[in-house]
């Protein structure tokens, strides 16, 4: 009784650590890639901009130079919960694989305990990014409303509580707030099972390589394994983020344009063809580089500091 009572204390000590780690590592993620997100959103959802720099200097221009920041209010709070969640889920299947490869290490075949397959890890990362959809859905619902609603008097919401609002009456909370949901569990599980599969395993091949400790990498090296995972992440599941974008921004009643994510998928195909589904994926890929390098270098060195 007091083994298993001590195992949980810890493990539950190890979530808590997980669930630190990656809001703070959210924070960072926020306030890098906000002016990179707000020009990928607008890119996507209107044909107004000839491109990702034309799309940045009309912003600057029209609406200054606070625009780039439109929202952030909400990611700022709910992408750090999002961003905790993820670590947290992720590094909690990773344990539960790591505890189903230790209890099969004494057949030859077996993966080494302390190491995962690669489906392994991607399915972690999937758990990961499920776990985070109920969360993300409406938070980036709500900061896609904001960023892309019309400047100065044309404004729709005075704000994050106010969109909230107006949403969840439009028609319904499920049908307003959580529009768009279905594709996001689908966005969520590619992504970030490729995510977390990129960094770690470029993580492992450099302590294999080296002959090292994961604790002995140096900074510089997480950052670049970080921005490598973010690229992977963007181009395994940018056509799902294109349709989730043009579902969120979508009108309601007799303005709505989408009857379902199957009828998005169409639509964007007939229209647009296949370019469709990657308008605005240059400053996507610009925008993942610094953000995932800062949110995987945070995370990493604020779990060396508490562990």
């Amino acid at each position: 009784m007091t083994e298993a009572l001590e195992e949980a204390n810890v493990g539950l000590s190890r979530t808590l650590k997980d669930l630190f780690a990656g809001a703070v590592g959210g924070v960072a993620q926020v306030l890098i890639g906000q002016p990179f997100d707000i020009v990928k959103v607008r890119l996507q959802t209107t044909s107004q901009y000839t491109g990702a720099i034309d799309a940045a200097s009309q912003i600057l221009k029209n609406e200054g130079a606070s625009a780039f920041y439109k929202g952030t209010l909400t990611p700022l709070i709910g992408i750090g919960a999002c961003v905790s969640v993820q670590f947290g889920a992720f590094n909690y299947a990773r344990r539960a694989f790591e505890a189903q490869n230790a209890s099969k290490s004494s057949f030859p075949s077996a993966v080494a305990p302390s190491t995962l397959s690669y489906g392994q890890y991607y399915a972690a990362g999937a758990f990961a990014g499920v776990a985070n959809t109920v969360l993300s859905s409406p938070i980036e619902h709500i900061r896609i409303r904001l960023q892309t609603q019309p400047h100065g008097a044309g404004r729709l919401y005075s704000g994050p509580l106010d969109c909230i609002s107006k949403l969840s009456r439009s028609p319904s909370v499920p049908l307003g707030l959580y529009r768009g949901t279905a594709v996001t569990f689908l966005r969520e599980a590619q992504a970030y099972g490729f995510w977390f599969l990129a960094f770690e395993y470029l993580m492992q091949s450099d302590v294999t390589r080296n002959k090292i400790t994961r604790k002995d990498i140096p900074t510089w090296k997480i950052a670049l394994y970080g921005g490598l995972a973010g690229e992977a992440l963007w181009i395994s599941s940018y056509p799902f983020d294109v349709v989730k974008s043009k579902m969120q921004t979508d009108g309601f009643g007799e303005k709505q344009r989408y009857k379902s994510m199957r009828d998005a998928f169409a639509q964007t195909f007939r229209q647009e063809g296949l370019g469709g589904f990657w308008r605005g994926i240059g400053p996507t890929l610009l925008r993942a580089l610094p953000v995932s390098a800062g949110t995987f270098a945070t995370v990493e060195m604020v779990m060396r500091a508490i562990t």
